[in-house]
């Protein structure tokens, strides 16, 4: 069953209009540093394996992705930046960072700066807080905005070829599952055979 339910995604997502297809990913993308839940790695590595799957450039593709996640990252840096003190005194920031932490925090980013920003931008759950937080505590562009875009390239390069790798190997990985899921499906039936 699970290669069928695949088979209709996968077939459902290679049916999409080439431009539609471009346009949500670029959105997901971009999204990451405005409302981080948004999936925007899935978005990056399904791009890839689209690419391949539809006889499109993942690398353009790939591309596309990252800049749009920049473009974003970096307004998100400078709208931060221009309003720090309004950032910090708001609700929703003081119920994600308490004020106790804050100095913390600050010490961390005078002492790693760029380094930290780029370590940063790897981790889940921090990459789309890293800016943001540089920005309140005045980290400069340059400290800022470079490294994390390096971190970014190279992230999203793994991903491009991953997705890729995927795609092309989709049809030896869809016929592996359905081998696996078989073999438990027997394994399954004859524990509960013995069992009875």
């Amino acid at each position: 069953r699970i290669p069928v339910a695949m088979d209709t995604i996968v077939d459902f997502i290679l049916a999409q209009d080439p431009l539609l297809v471009i346009f949500l990913l670029v959105l997901l993308s971009a999204l990451e540093n405005v409302f981080p839940p948004v999936p925007a790695d899935v978005a990056a590595a399904l791009g890839a394996f689209w690419a391949v799957r539809t006889g499109h450039s993942p690398v353009w593709i790939g591309f596309l992705c990252f800049a749009a996640n920049q473009a974003s990252a970096i307004a998100v840096y400078y709208w931060v930046r221009a309003r720090g003190e309004a950032v910090l005194r708001s609700p929703v920031f003081r119920s994600l960072m308490p004020e106790e932490i804050q100095p913390l925090i600050e010490r961390n980013i005078d002492r790693f700066g760029g380094l930290g920003v780029f370590v940063s931008r790897f981790l889940p759950g921090l990459r789309a807080a890293v800016l943001p937080f540089a920005a309140i505590h005045r980290l400069s562009p340059a400290r800022t905005l470079f490294p994390a875009a390096a971190a970014s390239l190279l992230w999203y390069a793994a991903l491009t070829i991953a997705g890729s790798a995927l795609g092309l190997a989709y049809d030896e990985v869809k016929a592996t599952v359905a081998r696996v899921t078989g073999a438990l499906g027997v394994v399954g039936l004859t524990i509960a055979a013995i069992g009875l």
